[in-house]
């Protein structure tokens, strides 16, 4: 549950003040082209690697065989989010390959976006709002291109029902509260099971005295059979998902060869014996030694991480991230790291809540190499990890802040010509301030979130860390962004050098306000509820705020021309009622108060104002962007000379649907 997703609908406000550093670079990205797709409310970028030049031949191999690792996982991600995702991408793969019929036509054309628009969110269902989306070619039309590509027609019935029925599992995640979130979803964690049923199975295997508890559920998934009996089919070779695993498994092993150091060497074993038996308890070891691992140069996530996707926020989806050091940009997450014990005795939540020592905080600035799984083609910007809140306590956690994908959206926002800035800001000394600091401060929120944020305070003992349930990620989230805004406005940031005065911070918290309470529903279909995480966490934060300042005007409302503006007054009061919310937050967690997470939650994270929907999506629409990004992966190859792998070179494709055709071919495993 700890990631930091970039808005890409509000990217164009940063873009005026990147900096790449030096001429040599400036040249490479002005030759550059980063934006090379744009469909439906999506773009498609590239990514530089800074830095591969500057690896060695052994350093490059641990990276390709760790990228290969991340892209074998991704049917599994596809299976996880729908069981039928991967019968529809395999027909969707079958058309473009092999349709020989007219490709200029509308229909087709229609059915060439629904296919990028699937392979972008890894299957049928909206990456970010999770509602199932449909093609605009008809139903027939579809069924003709199945027949002329030789697909087997004797499931097509039934596979177009679920392309076109809007009744046939409609949404990804239910986000009703009212509804059985498990029976009422469409993700494959369960199959013939209630909630009921599901929590029953969970809390009567918990031990609620125990203090090390494995995270019960997160790589299985629960079935009910016909003799009525609830069990878990468990991710694993020789189990579920082993034709993935076992490939996964594959590539780690020929890693393992070329790591760095011993330690690498020793958690990717553990890691490898952990996906052959599914044991938690390895997953626990593994994380307890790579979060120890804060001096090699490369780093990967492979697994089943993040909960995000589970409607009960505990089975995990699989993703992969391979990535390098940016040794030189990671001196500020490390100064941050150094003080992570000053931030956490100075925070304004309980003395009861915060850690007496805090442990193993490492942070470090990264360039991705490989993107896999739920991080691909949409990835996080920040990333914070393990997510046991025991192992962050007795032994740490790794933050990382990804340098070359936060530049990739800055740069790729300069290549069109609007952005939402001049739009939703109320004057100019509001724009002018966002273009002086607002890439900084993005910097900086990020590396608070995710260095500090996730990693500070501690639940009490007897509190079971899945007692916020479906509401744990959108306040898990919330509580991350309140540390990191409560702190960016602390003298200490300039007392550190991190941030260059006193004044930039009112930057970051404009855009907060503005974004959370309005720009942000760009992305959302009119009539539908906020239902992602991270957006609710934004509007839950923007929004309690704008109510409980409203007697003393902290944040107003004003409205001009017929259009709507949140303008922040008083950027101090603002500061006091984060830090307030961040004391409730914090308390609602430590001491695992479901009933007051789900209050704030529903009170002000989920329903958006009609008209005010409206109007924003009006006016964003005027802009002509996208306010989705995600990105295609770099090619790593092997450089043969005399029958021997001499280097690895980066190839930059600017082939969108190529790259996804490729991967259904080269990486198919289930």
């Amino acid at each position: 549950m700890n990631r930091i997703i970039k808005m890409t609908a509000i990217t164009a406000l940063t873009a005026v003040s990147v900096s790449c550093g030096n001429s040599a670079h400036e040249q490479q990205d002005k030759d550059f082209r980063y934006l090379i797709d744009e469909f439906a409310d999506l773009k498609i970028m590239r990514y530089r690697i800074p830095g591969w030049d500057g690896l060695t031949l052994q350093q490059k191999e641990y990276v390709y065989h760790l990228g290969e690792a991340a892209k074998y996982g991704r049917d599994i991600l596809w299976d996880q989010h729908c069981k039928y995702n991967l019968p529809v991408r395999k027909v969707l793969e079958s058309i473009l390959e092999n349709y020989k019929g007219d490709r200029e036509c509308g229909d087709f054309q229609d059915f060439t976006v629904y296919a990028k628009r699937v392979f972008f969110s890894n299957g049928i269902h909206h990456h970010y709002a999770e509602d199932k989306f449909f093609p605009d070619c008809p139903e027939e039309y579809f069924r003709m291109l199945m027949k002329e590509s030789g697909c087997d027609m004797s499931s097509a019935d039934l596979l177009l029902d679920v392309i076109y029925d809007p009744d046939l599992y409609p949404q990804r995640k239910s986000g009703d509260p009212d509804a059985d979130i498990v029976a009422e979803s469409a993700v494959n964690f369960y199959e013939n099971v209630t909630r009921e049923e599901v929590e029953k199975f969970y809390h009567d295997m918990a031990d609620p005295s125990d203090e090390t508890p494995v995270s019960y559920g997160l790589n299985s998934k629960v079935v009910k059979g016909q003799d009525g009996v609830v069990r878990e089919e468990v991710y694993r070779i020789g189990g579920l998902y082993s034709g993935a695993i076992e490939k996964i498994v594959g590539e780690l092993e020929k890693a393992a060869a070329v790591a760095e150091s011993d330690l690498q060497r020793q958690y990717i074993a553990t890691l490898v014996e952990y996906y052959r038996t599914g044991d938690l308890k390895l997953w626990d070891k593994y994380n307890i030694e790579w979060v120890r691992d804060t001096l090699g140069t490369v780093d990967f996530v492979n697994g089943f991480i993040e909960d995000y996707s589970d409607p009960l926020g505990r089975k995990a989806s699989w993703e992969g991230l391979v990535n390098i050091k940016d040794h030189d940009a990671s001196r500020r997450t490390e100064i941050l790291s150094e003080n992570a014990q000053w931030f956490e005795d100075n925070s304004p939540v309980d003395s009861r809540f915060r850690k007496k020592t805090v442990k193993g905080i490492s942070a470090k600035v990264i360039n991705a190499t490989t993107l896999g799984g739920d991080c691909y083609p949409s990835t996080p910007i920040g990333i914070n990890l393990p997510n046991a809140d025991w192992i962050r306590k007795e032994y740490g956690s790794k933050s990382v802040t990804i340098a070359n994908i936060t530049h990739a959206y800055d740069l790729a926002a300069q290549e069109s010509p609007k952005n939402t800035l001049n739009e939703f800001a109320w004057d100019e000394n509001e724009i002018a301030m966002a273009k002086k600091y607002l890439s900084i401060t993005d910097e900086i929120h990020t590396d608070l979130h995710e260095c500090l944020g996730h990693g500070s305070g501690q639940i009490l003992p007897g509190v079971s860390p899945n007692a916020l349930k479906e509401y744990s990620s959108t306040l898990e989230e919330t509580r991350a962004d309140l540390f990191g805004l409560y702190y960016i406005a602390d003298p200490k940031l300039v007392e550190l050098g991190i941030l260059p005065d006193s004044e930039a911070y009112k930057a970051q918290y404009s855009n907060y306000i503005r974004n959370g309470a309005m720009v942000q529903f760009s992305r959302v279909e009119l009539g539908r509820k906020n239902t992602e995480a991270h957006m609710q966490n934004r509007k839950l934060i923007a929004d309690w705020c704008y109510e409980q300042g409203k007697a003393d005007n902290v944040i107003e409302k004003k409205v001009r021309e017929g259009k709507t503006y949140f303008v922040v007054n008083d950027y101090e009061a603002l500061r006091g009622l984060f830090g307030r919310l961040l004391a409730e937050v914090q308390r609602i967690k430590s001491e695992g108060d479901y009933e007051a997470g789900k209050k704030l939650v529903e009170t002000y994270a989920v329903n958006i104002d009609p008209e005010l929907h409206k109007e924003v999506r009006a006016r964003y629409d005027a802009l002509g962007l996208k306010p989705y990004g995600g990105f295609v992966n770099p090619d790593i190859v092997p450089v043969e000379k005399n029958g021997k792998v001499v280097d690895y070179k980066v190839v930059y494709t600017d082939d969108y649907l190529g790259q996804m055709l490729q991967y259904g071919r080269k990486y198919a495993t289930l």
